[in-house]
């Protein structure tokens, strides 16, 4: 079920894009909701009912990319938001999906760490500030990349311990 929920999130992903470039951010606005609240629920919902899997568990944050970063692009495209941040969390992002694909290889799923859970969130809130027009919204996304390099340091350094344990 937890895994469904997230496949719903990423089918939002087009729409949501669809919806900024044509400007209609009054009906964008409640899908990028409902796909923050299905990444809260898909997660408790594994969790609670004990049912998260190692599909899940790659998944959910490849789907969080994807959502994330598709929207922000589409945000940038329409002046909401400077290419530095968007570039910022690109780069974060694509290092740490490389990162996890060589944890794979060595049979380790590395999961989403608290920090990467807050970053998700404040890159969610910040989104919405951003369509709503919330003056916070712009230091909310930088706060989020704070909290991108502070979680990738996290990954990393769990990747190099389990790497160099292997050696």
């Amino acid at each position: 079920m937890a895994n469904l929920i997230t496949a719903f999130r990423l089918l939002l992903t087009l729409p949501i894009v669809i919806l900024i470039k044509l400007e209609l951010y009054a009906l964008a606005l409640p899908l990028i909701v409902l796909g923050a609240i299905s990444d809260w629920f898909d997660g408790n919902f594994a969790r609670k009912e004990n049912k998260g899997s190692d599909l899940g568990k790659l998944l959910d944050p490849y789907v969080d990319k994807v959502f994330v970063l598709s929207i922000l692009i589409a945000l940038l495209e329409k002046g909401f938001v400077g290419s530095g941040v968007v570039i910022l969390i690109l780069f974060r992002e694509l290092s740490i999906s490389f990162f996890r694909s060589l944890a794979v290889q060595k049979g380790l799923i590395i999961e989403a760490s608290n920090m990467g859970k807050i970053k998700t969130f404040l890159e969610f809130l910040a989104i919405i500030g951003l369509l709503m027009g919330l003056p916070l919204s712009s230091f909310i996304l930088w706060l989020s990349v704070v909290f991108a390099y502070l979680s990738a340091y996290d990954y990393i350094k769990r990747y190099m311990n389990v790497s160099v344990r292997e050696v």
